[in-house]
């Protein structure tokens, strides 16, 4: 009998509700950080540091720190790019701020799909509020909302306001309705070139060079590709312009794989988004002819004659 008591006593204790079920502690939503810092210095580490002091059990994740230093669009894609597949309640933190202490307002937007986005209304929230919807966007508080001790620091917004904001929301140590008063449902928005047919050619931007291998991304959907009927192995005419001067033209199939290519060649493919993307099998498109990406790139698809 004693030996049972010592048991009993040593095993761990719940809270327990009326309905007699254990008591979970409360989850923290995922926090996603994104930024142009890089990550040879303590900048990503200070932004993680203060989100870690709000509530030490926040789960945070990195989008990326690699952004081409002040693209606002690179950082607008990139968050196309991931955002969906992250649940709802989820809060992003996007710091590309070439206009950091500026008139340009510090936001969280919150999405109808429930996703939470934190940092400045400067064009990075264009295609998430054409994707997501807009529900409501805020305005920070910074009287409620900054890193206490940070009033003097006018460069650091990352760290000082969105980090600890975002990570307060993610905790739930505030509501989003304590961020800041609300504003109309609109956010800044950066021209581009979106997606149409115009007869037999489609046009679109290039928002993306999928850095790493070179493929050239577009903004051209899978539903609007197909209204041309494409078969594998059937051939397009692919032109590209930069500011409206031709800088690539070209013919190239249309495959699923690079491998229906043989090594080198050109194709045309759907990337991991269901959009139009060209491509050379084992080498740099984007290298190989002087590509980039951004508003003032677009692109025509047109079958060949």
């Amino acid at each position: 009998m004693k030996r049972l008591l010592l048991l009993l006593l040593a095993l761990p204790v719940f809270a327990v509700a009326a309905d007699s079920a254990p008591v979970a502690p409360a989850r923290a939503a995922a926090l996603v950080i994104q930024t142009d810092f890089g990550t040879k210095d303590g900048a990503v580490a200070a932004m993680k540091g203060v989100a870690v002091g709000v509530d030490p059990r926040l789960p945070i994740f990195d989008l990326s720190h690699e952004n081409t230093p002040f693209d606002i669009w690179e950082a607008a894609y990139r968050l196309k790019q991931t955002a969906p597949y992250w649940p709802a309640g989820t809060v992003f933190i996007s710091v590309v701020d070439p206009g950091v202490g500026t008139e340009r307002a510090s936001v969280v937007l919150q999405t109808k799909t429930g996703h939470y986005f934190v940092g400045p209304d400067n064009g990075t929230w264009t295609l998430i509020a054409e994707d997501l919807g807009i529900a409501a966007v805020r305005r920070i508080d910074e009287q409620l909302n900054r890193r206490a001790g940070s009033e003097k620091s006018y460069t650091f917004h990352g760290r000082d306001i969105y980090a600890y904001t975002g990570a307060r929301l993610a905790a739930g140590v505030i509501t989003f309705e304590q961020v800041g008063p609300l504003l109309e449902p609109k956010v800044v928005s950066l021209p581009y070139q979106k997606a149409a047919r115009d007869g037999a050619t489609l046009h679109g931007t290039i928002p993306l060079i999928d850095f790493h291998y070179g493929n050239v991304w577009t903004n051209i959907p899978d539903a609007l590709f197909a209204e041309l009927k494409p078969q594998p192995g059937d051939k397009f005419q692919v032109t590209i312009l930069h500011h409206g001067t031709q800088v690539y033209s070209g013919v190239m199939p249309y495959a699923h794989t690079f491998g229906e290519v043989p090594e080198g060649a050109p194709l045309l493919y759907l990337n991991s988004l269901l959009d139009v993307a060209f491509a050379l099998n084992m080498d740099s498109f984007s290298k190989k002819h002087g590509l980039s990406s951004g508003s003032g790139w677009t692109v025509q698809v047109t079958r060949a004659p």
